[in-house]
């Protein structure tokens, strides 16, 4: 205490160390297999890793790089946007490298609102999410989705936009119950974002893993372009999430804005890792399918470990996670379980609950990650089925 109040700034008093921190290292304390943390434990493609070795030698990017991203990824973005969706963006104006997608959330929600605008945001969300609408001194407003459809209500979600309301936060596919919003959920969001003038921020960093259905971005769809910053990532697709590469697309006034609270973030980072991603993002579709392929597998792989030792499991239609229900084990506590699931069976995952608002829609629901090699994931569920 320093002139009789508390040193953090109270936006953030609510907002500890992040579950995922605090779980991943139970896991290294117990020497359990840790399937909370989302990270893959193998690198991705070696000519990407190549790619990054080559730009390090050749001194592409070792200096700060320009603001908005080295032209060769800003173009690489526009392209994959245009060949996966259709949509044309400008590298010059309406594309933005960022520091992961993380920054790309934070410096779209500090660009865009004002204290006490009202974004609604569908939970359970991502943790990041709370602390960038809290810095931003904005009110989270929370749509709940429920088990075991996890579905957005949309007629609840026109209920609770008000005058103050100024933003949508959605992410799809969705992180962590595996949601893929149809093309008519998207079109019944888009069409309330027109009716009442708001802007959408859409976290789409799983957009390349896709079980059901098909990723269809939202900024597509009429009168949305002008008011949508979308954002990706190449953590989740290239498997090289230390690398910390993100971005946005978007109108270009919306861009600008976004571009001007992120250069008093990092300004830059991640120079020769940019370039490559820039060739990361023109592999063949092969990769890509390839790479869904696998993870379909792996999920599968999982959930029927996780069934077999007595969670009640809500098959993901995208993302690399699992929800699961501990109910049939006669536990309500996610929390508690979480904390105690290392000791009983050397496996960590992570307490759905934290993540909502409403306390009691996710206190029984756990995640688990499957973005492991396989042999981890035979091992963990080999471990798991001791709960039965």
């Amino acid at each position: 205490m320093t002139q009789g109040r508390p040193l953090l700034n109270r936006r953030l008093a609510a907002f500890g160390t992040t579950i995922f921190a605090e779980m991943s290292a139970l896991a290294v304390r117990t020497g359990s297999i840790n399937l909370g943390q989302g990270f893959p434990d193998t690198d991705g493609p070696e000519e990407i890793r190549e790619a990054a070795v080559r730009a390090l030698r050749a001194g592409h990017g070792n200096q700060y790089p320009p603001g908005p991203g080295v032209p060769e990824l800003r173009n690489a973005v526009a392209a994959h946007q245009e060949r996966f969706y259709g949509l044309t963006w400008s590298p010059e104006t309406e594309v933005l490298v960022t520091t992961g997608a993380t920054e790309a959330i934070a410096a779209s929600l500090l660009a865009l609102l004002e204290p006490d605008d009202e974004v609604i945001a569908f939970e359970p969300y991502y943790d990041s999410y709370a602390a960038c609408i809290a810095m931003a001194g904005a009110k989270r407003v929370p749509l709940t989705l429920r088990a075991p459809g996890f579905r957005p209500d949309l007629d609840e979600l026109r209920t609770l936009i008000t005058p103050r309301t100024r933003l949508l936060l959605l992410n799809t596919p969705h992180n962590p119950t595996g949601t893929v919003l149809t093309p008519d959920e998207l079109a019944g969001i888009a069409a309330l974002a027109v009716e009442h003038d708001l802007l959408v921020v859409t976290d789409e960093v799983y957009e390349h893993l896709v079980f059901t259905g098909a990723h269809h971005p939202i900024a597509a769809l009429p009168g949305m372009r002008e008011r949508t910053v979308s954002i990706s990532s190449s953590g989740k697709t290239f498997s090289y999430t230390g690398w910390k590469i993100g971005w946005v697309t978007g109108d270009a006034p919306l861009v600008a804005a976004v571009r001007s609270a992120k250069q008093y973030l990092t300004f830059v980072s991640g120079g020769p890792f940019q370039y490559a991603i820039a060739e990361a993002l023109a592999l063949p579709d092969t990769f890509f399918t390839g790479f869904r392929a696998d993870m379909h597998r792996k999920r599968d792989l999982l959930a029927k470990g996780l069934r077999a030792a007595g969670f009640r499991v809500y098959e993901p239609e995208g993302t690399y996670f699992i929800t699961t229900d501990i109910s049939p084990f006669g536990d309500e506590d996610a929390y508690a379980f979480c904390r105690a699931l290392p000791e009983r069976c050397g496996v960590a995952a992570v307490p759905v609950s934290v993540f909502y608002d409403d306390p009691e829609a996710g206190r029984s629901q756990v995640r688990f990650t499957f973005c492991k090699r396989d042999d981890v994931l035979e091992e963990a569920v080999e471990r798991l089925a001791r709960l039965g």
